[in-house]
């Protein structure tokens, strides 16, 4: 009796398993190149979805495992470049399952060479993108958490994808820029070098001022203004002779230039206090406009 239900045990599972390979040999997509016959099966796409969720695993501990003691800044450089090593990981993984499983990856590029070139024109632009965000990283042109100026307007560099970087403007808007704008443009980058950069403030005062007192109010105004640098110390230009205005600028250090339109503001509110407080004046364009009567004389003419 025990033989018996054991006999029905493996026949049932037989049967089971039987209905499984079916299932995983299944043709999903079959094609030909020349005499060969090939097709992908249902246990295929599976073993490819199984390699891509093991391969993500391992990906995000290998980078855990590199980043865990980096600094803030130099995590996000390492993430950015990761982000391409990633996308090309999950190709190699690809080609390697379906190499094992007995498709000639060689015969598959080859029929499908017509459609990668159809491909090639209709997504031309996309492929731009991708081989500049590769520029991108490998020279590290822009970093994330790069200050830059782009179209003319300042943003920080919050993400840099395979197709698009993504900058965070000074009015907390997300600017979406093609990777090949990044080969093809100038751009600005406030921080390539290191993170303090040289900022000024231009002001104009009447003639006849005194510049020695200029000056010292325009060192006092920045002297101790949070977000300026105490070295390099800042200092002052008498920049020109204007048509109207002596004028100066007031030069100094900030290590975030990110924010620095708010630094310059506070500047100017100081300097216009100062000026007020010492009698100071900051002249405004004026002109003289003299009007003449048609074939008059310049006795006859009106000056205003």
């Amino acid at each position: 009796m025990q033989s018996g239900v054991d006999q029905v045990k493996e026949v049932i599972e037989e049967n089971i398993w039987g209905e499984i390979q079916d299932f995983l040999q299944t043709t999903i997509i079959p094609f030909q190149s020349g005499d060969e016959e090939m097709k992908i099966t249902v246990g295929v796409i599976l073993l490819i979805i199984l390699a891509f969720l093991v391969t993500n695993v391992a990906l995000r501990w290998v980078r855990l495992l590199f980043t865990r003691k980096m600094p803030e800044s130099d995590k996000l450089k390492f993430i950015s470049v990761f982000k391409f090593v990633r996308y090309l990981v999950y190709v190699i993984v690809v080609v390697i399952v379906l190499s094992s499983v007995g498709i000639n990856i060689t015969i598959l590029l080859t029929a499908s060479a017509a459609l990668f070139v159809g491909l090639g024109f209709a997504l031309q632009e996309l492929f731009q993108d991708i081989i500049g965000g590769l520029f991108i990283i490998i020279d590290k042109s822009v970093l994330v958490g790069d200050v830059v100026e782009m179209e003319g307007r300042v943003g920080r560099v919050i993400d840099i994808k395979l197709r698009t970087t993504r900058l965070l403007t000074r009015d907390d808007k997300v600017m979406v820029i093609p990777n090949h704008k990044f080969t093809s443009e100038i751009i600005l980058n406030f921080t390539q070098n290191h993170r303090t950069t040289r900022e000024l403030v231009r002001v104009g005062v009447a003639y006849g001022s005194d510049v020695e007192l200029v000056r010292q109010i325009l060192l006092d105004c920045v002297k101790d203004q949070a977000g300026i640098t105490k070295k390099p110390v800042p200092f002052v230009l008498f920049e020109d002779f204007g048509d109207s205005a002596l004028i100066f600028s007031v030069n100094f250090f900030i290590t975030d230039s990110f924010v620095d339109p708010k630094i310059k503001s506070q500047v100017r509110y100081k300097i216009d206090q100062k000026f007020r407080e010492n009698n100071v004046t900051i002249p405004f364009p004026q002109r003289d406009v003299h009007f003449f009567r048609t074939g008059g004389s310049p006795a006859d003419s009106e000056e205003s």
